[in-house]
């Protein structure tokens, strides 16, 4: 038994590597982002605004940490949550990903993520960057970052864009944990609150140092960022069902976290079926062609 009632399972270990896989895939879109948004402002001015964005960017995270206790408790967070991460993966999935436009992530001099032309591999220019960042912002943020020219204006941006990737994070991990035991005593915290804590920060971690061993990943695995939003999809599709088939007096009529109930080997069995989708080879239209590879790491 840990500190405040917390619990540890050897299962638990499986979700925080979920919770790994799923961060350090959508760490990338996060640094890539905030790095185009940066890029917007004079050099000299470009690392003080990422320093300012990120850190009111932090404390937000900080503070939505800090309430996931409450947030485990209101079903209505399952609703909204479940389908704010349908949302998002549905539309990168089935709209996003459809687009022609040939682009590819790389890694600059500085160590830093960029968007790179696939044909010329040369960085896109500023024009294409308001279409990436918007179609990258799991929700739109156009009309302000559109307007994010000055200094504050960009941090302003930076950290809206940071918070709409953090919500990601939170809710996947309060998916994963479940619903309280039945037999919780009234107001003690969640047993597996300490999971939650974990996944977000975890993606301020991984953001910040991890996000170019993930591009190395995915030019490996192309289809891993499939396979994360696949995941999202079956996180969200779980809290929705928790939504609508449990409640308070029957917290676990479809119980996800039981071995003895099918509803268990479902979820992992979809789980395993998405994460496998990673490992799938890309068709050959999908990644750069060799010629193309070659210039952009030349």
């Amino acid at each position: 038994m840990l500190p405040f009632g917390q619990t540890f399972e050897t299962q638990d270990l499986a979700v925080i590597g979920l919770l790994v896989i799923l961060e350090g895939v959508l760490s990338i879109d996060n640094a890539l982002v905030l790095g185009l948004l940066a890029k917007r402002l004079p050099k000299d001015q470009q690392p003080r605004a990422l320093t300012y964005g990120l850190a009111g960017a932090f404390l937000f995270r900080l503070l939505a940490i800090g309430t996931a206790g409450l947030l485990l408790k209101w079903r209505i967070v399952k609703l909204l949550g479940g389908g704010y991460l349908v949302y998002i993966a549905v539309r990168h999935l089935f709209f996003e990903s459809k687009e022609q436009v040939v682009d590819t992530i790389r890694v600059d001099e500085q160590g830093h993520p960029i968007i790179v032309d696939a044909a010329t591999g040369e960085e896109i220019p500023p024009s294409e960057a308001d279409i990436e960042i918007d179609e990258r912002v799991p929700v739109s943020l156009s009309a302000a970052s559109s307007r994010a020219r000055t200094f504050w204006g960009t941090v302003l941006v930076i950290e809206l864009t940071d918070i709409a990737f953090a919500v990601d994070s939170i809710l996947a991990a309060i998916a994963l944990v479940g619903s309280s035991p039945a037999d919780q005593a009234e107001g003690a915290l969640h047993p597996k609150l300490w999971i939650v804590l974990t996944g977000g920060m975890l993606g301020v971690i991984l953001m910040r140092f991890a996000a170019v061993v993930f591009i190395k990943l995915l030019e490996k695995f192309p289809r891993f960022e499939e396979a994360a939003y696949l995941l999202i999809i079956v996180i969200g599709g779980k809290l929705l069902i928790d939504y609508f088939f449990n409640s308070p007096q029957h917290p676990h009529r479809v119980d996800f976290h039981d071995w003895a109930h099918p509803a268990f080997w479902i979820f992992w069995g979809l789980m395993i079926a998405a994460f496998c989708v990673g490992f799938v080879p890309a068709r050959r239209s999908e990644g750069l062609d060799p010629d193309s590879e070659e210039s952009a790491s030349g």
